[in-house]
């Protein structure tokens, strides 16, 4: 992971994913440094999909957060991701490597794209989210 990511990492409270960390050992690592909230993704091995739920909600500073790897078509996604999580106030996906950080109504819909394995995307990125009172406000880290 880059040096950035790490630095990133030291300073979290909880670390959302949002799938294919492809080896068990990364989930173990990423807890090395925060609580890990989290779901499977198409490129992990099975012991993950044993271990995380496709799908889950988690409550984190008065906010509740919908997670999913596969958002499915691009075209309609906000409003399909928003009605597959009715009343989150953000909704994590995976899967396309492409960073979001965009509104759909009262509701964001988030992708922190990737720090690794950037496919299509222009470059290696994450999220960090600063929430509190229920009130999530994400910021786009764009990593070397």
């Amino acid at each position: 992971m880059p040096a950035e990511c790490l630095r990133e990492l030291e300073q979290a409270d909880l670390i959302l994913h949002a799938g294919d960390f492809v080896e068990a050992s990364v989930l173990q690592e990423l807890r090395s440094f925060a609580p890990v909230e989290a779901v499977y993704g198409n490129m992990d091995e099975p012991e993950l999909a044993r271990l995380l739920s496709e799908r889950r909600v988690v409550e984190v500073g008065g906010a509740r957060i919908g997670m999913v790897h596969v958002p499915g078509p691009s075209e309609g996604r906000a409003e399909r991701l928003a009605e597959q999580f009715p009343g989150c106030d953000a909704i994590v996906y995976g899967h396309t490597h492409a960073p979001e950080a965009t509104r759909y109504g009262s509701t964001w819909i988030l992708n922190p794209g990737s720090p690794t394995e950037r496919r299509r995307a222009p470059g290696h990125s994450m999220l960090v989210l600063e929430v509190e009172e229920g009130r999530v406000e994400p910021k786009l880290v764009d990593l070397p």
